[in-house]
């Protein structure tokens, strides 16, 4: 094998390294993410209206 091969050999190597470690975060945070509850909403502002004075 030549230089030139080595190289390109490594190369895609590390591609395909940096993809494989690339989806296994995806799926850590998937399931990270997925566990986590939102909580309550927050309760609506009725009939509250903000003064902005802008001069």
């Amino acid at each position: 094998m030549t230089q030139t091969e080595q190289v390109i050999a490594n190369a895609l190597a590390t591609v395909a390294a940096s993809r494989a470690e690339r989806e296994r975060d995806a799926e850590r945070r998937k399931r990270v993410f997925g566990k986590i509850e939102i909580g309550r909403p927050l309760p609506p502002i009725k009939g509250h209206q903000l003064s902005l004075d802008l001069h």
